[in-house]
C-alpha cells in the first residue's frame, strides 16, 4: 500500500521531467522558427536533451512493467518503441544543416508527444489521488460539492437576482 503511493509519486516527478524536456525542445524549435536563435545553438540545445528524454521515458515504461501496472505500461509502450526506433536508425538527433527542412515535422512530432505527456500526467495525478483518498470519502466530497453548488445556485436565483432587478 505504501509502496504504491511512492510509485505514483515517482511517476509524477518523472512525468514532470518529461513535460519539461519536451516543452524545452518545442520552445527551442519555436525560437528557431522566429529567428531568435541560430540553427547551431538550437540543434545543440535540443540534441543535448533528446537522449535523456528517451532514457527517462524508458525508465517510466520499465517502472510500469515491473510494478504490474499493465494499462499504464501499454499506454507508454508505443512512445518507447518510437524512441527506440529513432535511436536505432540514428534519426533522433537534429542535423544543423537540415534543421530548416524538417522544422515543421520536428515541431509537430514534439507537440504530439507533449499532448501525450499531458494526458499521461493527468492520469498519474488521478491515480495518485484515487490511491490516496478512499472511494467512499471521494464520493462524499463530490456529494458535498454538488450540494453546495445547488444551494448557491438556488440562493442566487431566488434571493440575489430579484433584489438586483428591483434596484435596476
Amino acid at each position: 500500500m505504501y509502496l504504491d503511493l511512492v510509485l505514483w509519486l515517482i511517476c509524477f516527478f518523472i512525468n514532470i521531467a518529461l513535460l519539461a524536456l519536451n516543452f524545452y525542445q518545442i520552445l527551442n524549435l519555436s525560437d528557431l522558427e522566429d529567428d531568435y536563435i541560430n540553427p547551431y545553438d538550437s540543434s545543440s540545445h535540443i540534441n543535448a536533451v533528446v537522449v535523456p528524454e528517451f532514457v527517462v521515458h524508458g525508465v517510466l515504461c520499465a517502472i510500469f512493467l515491473l510494478t504490474w501496472h499493465w494499462l499504464m505500461f501499454l499506454m507508454t509502450l508505443p512512445i518507447t518503441y518510437y524512441n527506440i526506433m529513432l535511436f536505432m536508425k540514428r534519426q533522433h538527433l537534429i542535423d544543423v544543416t537540415e534543421i530548416f527542412r524538417f522544422l515543421k515535422e520536428e515541431k509537430k512530432k514534439r507537440i504530439v508527444k507533449l499532448v501525450f505527456y499531458i494526458f499521461l500526467f493527468i492520469i498519474v495525478i488521478i491515480r495518485f489521488v484515487l490511491h490516496e483518498v478512499d472511494a467512499k470519502i471521494l464520493l462524499l466530497i463530490f456529494f458535498w460539492i454538488f450540494f453546495f453548488h445547488v444551494c448557491a445556485s438556488v440562493c442566487i436565483d431566488c434571493f440575489i437576482l430579484p433584489v438586483c432587478s428591483f434596484w435596476l
